[in-house]
């Protein structure tokens, strides 16, 4: 029989720090069925009361429901917390989606195997053999504990299986094949949202075993330290829109619907188009230049929602100021407009590569930050490809936060910001220590981010 024991009971919060993810709390003593029911959408234990559910696709929300309904379908009452509620309620739409065929049952179907390919890798079942990047995404190899041999394509969420083999020997020489120099040995490092889903796994642990001392653990602060500003944190873009708004009487917005805001000059060459609701590795700034009101577009830029805000200034101050109808680098990039673009960094002896068709600049330091020309993108002045890339975080092509230029971007452009890349400075909040209080005494405030923002995959309301 299930248990229907009247002290059992489970209640579902939000996470106090990872901003997606949902605590269970269990309490009453005869928690197997409670317990069995949890763990059977994904939900993990941390300790006997306590167990957590964090996806890489940010749904746990969805999966929480479910949940609930299973357990109350048990005879075991269930308590949702009003923030949770709220996600549930909230029908969720998935902007800039890359398959754009599907629909939402269907992107939940791929995020659904992700996971499990996720959760294989995380428990070794699937052991990670050699890894690369094909230009544009992840890719991978490894064998199954006692089962076939796969090719990884993807991160997180669009993580598929593109291939399947019957001898690791044969997928391994495929896939070296396939990529050549490219491959690295072993797993790729983690990305951002592997990071923080081992974060909210490990903090919740702490918590946990935290909440048996004798006294009370006090609540300690987040602080914030002074870093290069390729290191800081994304800050209020809203604010920095507004001022920029405010300060440029040139300007005149006007706002098609609730998310997006779109700023014209008035010469109607210059156009800024803001998305207010955009996950942290999305894009919500575009910023784009034309010869004439009617010509096709000159040049363009986007930076996502991470973006620190001091670089997003740069862009605009540049844009605001005319620099960007200043020359234009030659469609083939040519070494002198590349050399004065890139004067800055050469000036703060930032450490310069080549390799093929990419040129690279990449920041001394611990910190990790870099601006990169890609040779081939210049030269097909209308492909989708960006010519710059200019870069926070673990590399450029898993990078925190990501600012992209076209090809005929102005010079003026591309220096400032690179200048702003070696000199300025910004904040970043530090996480608490250890010994944060106990989670299930904790208001689950979806925004308390300790932790580095999550990476919701294209979602918005």
């Amino acid at each position: 029989m299930p248990d229907t024991a009247p002290d059992v009971h489970v209640r579902l919060a939000l996470h106090p720090q990872h901003p997606s993810a949902v605590v269970a709390t269990l309490t009453g003593h005869t928690l197997h069925t409670a317990r069995a029911t949890l763990a059977s959408q994904g939900f993990q234990p941390a300790d006997d009361g306590t167990m957590l559910l964090v996806r890489i696709d940010h749904e746990e929300p969805y999966y929480a429901n479910i949940t609930a309904n299973l357990l109350r379908d048990a005879g075991i009452p269930v308590d949702v917390h009003v923030q949770l509620q709220e996600e549930i309620d909230t029908e969720w739409t998935w902007a800039n989606h890359p398959m754009t065929w599907l629909n939402r049952d269907e992107i939940r179907l791929v995020s659904a195997d992700a996971q499990k390919i996720h959760d294989d890798i995380a428990s070794g079942r699937l052991v990670i053999h050699l890894h690369a990047h094909d230009g544009h995404t992840t890719v991978a190899v490894g064998t199954y504990r006692h089962a076939d041999s796969v090719h990884l394509h993807g991160e997180d969420h669009l993580r598929v299986v593109s291939g399947t083999y019957d001898t690791p020997k044969e997928a391994i020489a495929d896939f070296e094949r396939l990529y050549g120099d490219a491959v690295r040995p072993g797993p790729p490092p983690p990305t951002d949202t592997e990071q923080q889903t081992a974060q909210a796994i490990a903090a919740l642990s702490t918590s946990a075993s935290a909440s048996t001392a004798d006294a009370p653990v006090e609540p300690q602060a987040a602080k914030t330290e002074l870093v290069p500003v390729y290191a800081a944190d994304p800050g209020d873009h809203e604010a920095l829109f507004k001022d920029f708004l405010d300060s440029q009487p040139a300007w005149e917005k006007y706002r098609p619907h609730d998310e997006t805001t779109i700023a014209n000059h008035e010469s109607l060459t210059l156009r800024v188009e803001f998305e207010h609701k955009t996950g942290p590795h999305d894009i919500n700034w575009t910023v784009a230049a034309y010869e004439t009101p009617v010509s096709d577009r000159l040049w363009h830029s986007t930076a996502t929602a991470s973006t620190p805000a001091a670089i997003i200034s740069a862009l605009l101050n540049t844009v605001a100021a005319e620099n960007a109808r200043g020359p234009l680098l030659s469609p083939r990039g040519n070494e002198a407009a590349i050399a004065e673009a890139t004067r800055p960094l050469a000036d703060a002896s930032w450490k310069h590569s080549i390799d093929g068709r990419y040129i690279a600049w990449q920041a001394p330091g611990p910190e990790k930050g870099g601006v990169q020309f890609d040779a081939f993108a210049a030269q097909k002045t209308n492909g989708s490809l960006p010519t710059w890339t200019i870069w926070g975080g673990h590399a450029v092509h898993q990078p925190t936060w990501a600012l992209h230029l076209s090809a005929h971007a102005p010079t003026a452009l591309v220096q400032d910001i690179a200048f702003e890349m070696t000199e300025g400075q910004g904040s970043r909040l530090v996480p608490p220590a250890a010994g944060a209080p106990e989670l299930r005494n904790a208001a689950p405030a979806r925004a308390a981010a300790a932790l580095p923002a999550a990476h919701l995959p294209g979602r918005r309301r």
